[in-house]
């Protein structure tokens, strides 16, 4: 991996190029393991079906659409590179959140009515998964995003 001098002039290794593929699977891989060990370890089912469902899917979702969204421009631009990077996945945190809870909020209402879920399903899980998940997804890909395009500016 290329090295670089940041401003005290040590050596750093340059962080990989943002990748949206790569972000993506992350995004979908670490919830979904994470959760998914949890809920092995303390054995609930729920849990191990919303690992991969409503936690790593959302978070895989919210990464395509933040991560695509910041790649191809971020309109207005301006405010997502001049903005301090923690400023700006502040902002696009309460966006994505706020987003996820509602959508959150109204699948969890509509679905028992709409659908034959099997047992061991709780929508009403759907109020805390979507808006948690969409939240670091969010974090994650935006710091990751700005990381490298202050990297870019540098090079």
């Amino acid at each position: 991996m290329p090295a670089t001098k940041d401003r005290a002039g040590r050596s750093r290794a340059m962080p990989r190029p943002f990748t949206l593929w790569r972000e993506v699977l992350t995004a979908y891989a670490a919830p979904a393991l994470t959760a998914g060990a949890a809920a092995v370890a303390t054995g609930q089912r729920d849990l191990a079906l919303a690992a991969v469902t409503s936690i790593a899917g959302t978070s895989a979702a919210v990464a395509f659409l933040v991560g695509a969204w910041l790649r191809n421009g971020g309109r207005p631009r301006r405010w997502t590179t001049d903005l301090p990077r923690v400023v700006v996945a502040v902002v696009l945190v309460v966006a994505a959140t706020g987003a996820a809870a509602l959508l959150g909020w109204c699948a969890a209402r509509w679905l028992p009515g709409h659908t034959l879920a099997p047992v061991g399903v709780r929508p009403e899980r759907l109020g805390i998964d979507l808006p948690l998940s969409a939240a670091l997804a969010t974090a994650v890909v935006t710091l990751r995003w700005r990381s490298t395009v202050a990297r870019q500016a540098l090079s």
